[in-house]
């Protein structure tokens, strides 16, 4: 595959926004408050948020960035902002994770709408970094040239994680720059013991939700399954850069219904999406303590937390050195 657009029509979408309720706990016993876990440095001195604008920055232009965050999260962000260039876009409230990413594509599709986008989760831990960026890269050329799918990033599992997004690959449809992209067969969200005993069996990859799409793919994707919202965001776009955005944006969300972007869309249009697997990367989604202790375990590193506020004994011996395969979501 060879790349047919220049890097300029790359858009990055930064999802922000989550409360990080599974983290809360162990957050507030730590800083004193919830603060939200994409604004935290749990190693080092840099957020999961300013890591995750680092990695866009060298795929996209960074004045081509959308950063959506919680209304109330606003405060808390400023000092992170530094020299960030982009767009800050403030959610009026929650509405999951559909509204979250077609928020700012609206936004991308009224300023480029022949652009590219590359949807990143904000709480998510990649080292290292450079074929993590390679491979993002890759993903973009590959829609580029089969502008008609969106494509994922997979990662192969290293145990039954029951509280991951799990894909499951079919046929080989080419390759970009040494990976392969693969059929998705099917989305599997958090699914049960057997049904992810099975997945792991048949070499399925964790979804990691990091996506790359043509902007009319994905808005296309979304009036076939999920046209409560689209018609809604069809309204914000016509009010984009006018007197009436603030007000149009407020009351769309004031009967937005809440729709999930995994369970709601990617489950019903696998057929029309491809996967390439994220190779060479420590990739962790850490929306659960243990699971921030185990990954710098693996990485000899200590966590900028005490362990003992890890609360429960099980988890404190957890990360002294046991590995963690099984997690089942409450």
């Amino acid at each position: 595959m060879t790349s047919t657009r220049s890097r300029s029509r790359i858009w990055s979408i930064i999802l922000a926004g989550g409360e990080g309720e599974r983290t809360r706990p162990l957050i507030e016993r730590w800083l004193g408050s919830p603060v939200p876990k994409q604004y935290c440095a749990f190693v080092g001195t840099r957020s999961m948020l300013q890591h995750t604008w680092d990695r866009a920055d060298q795929v996209a232009p960074p004045e081509q960035k959308i950063t959506v965050i919680a209304q109330h999260h606003r405060q808390r962000l400023w000092s992170q902002l530094e020299r960030q260039t982009g767009q800050l876009l403030l959610q009026p409230c929650n509405r999951d994770t559909a509204a979250g990413i077609f928020l700012p594509l609206t936004y991308v599709r009224a300023w480029d709408p022949t652009a590219t986008v590359v949807v990143y989760p904000s709480d998510h831990f990649v080292y290292p970094e450079a074929p993590f960026i390679e491979t993002v890269r890759r993903a973009v050329r590959a829609t580029e040239v089969l502008s008609d799918r969106m494509c994922v990033l997979g990662v192969r599992p290293t145990g039954l994680m029951l509280d991951y997004g799990w894909i499951e690959v079919g046929r080989v449809l080419g390759w970009c720059g040494g990976s392969m992209m693969r059929q998705v067969q099917a989305f599997l969200e958090k699914p049960d013991m057997l049904r992810g005993l099975s997945a792991l069996a048949n070499g399925a990859f964790w979804n990691t939700l990091v996506i790359a799409a043509n902007v009319h793919t994905l808005w296309t994707l979304g009036w076939r399954h999920l046209p409560e919202l689209m018609e809604r965001f069809e309204q914000l776009e016509q009010a984009v850069g006018t007197p009436q955005e603030g007000a149009v944006l407020k009351a769309i969300y004031a009967q937005m219904p809440c729709r999930n972007f995994s369970s709601d869309l990617l489950q019903r249009a696998a057929d029309g999406i491809g996967v390439i697997e994220l190779q060479d990367v420590l990739w962790s989604d850490w929306g659960r303590p243990e699971r921030i202790v185990e990954t710098l375990r693996v990485l000899g590193k200590e966590p900028a937390f005490p362990y003992e506020l890890l609360g429960e004994p099980s988890l404190q011996y957890n990360a002294a050195g046991s590995s963690i395969d099984v997690v089942n979501s409450p």
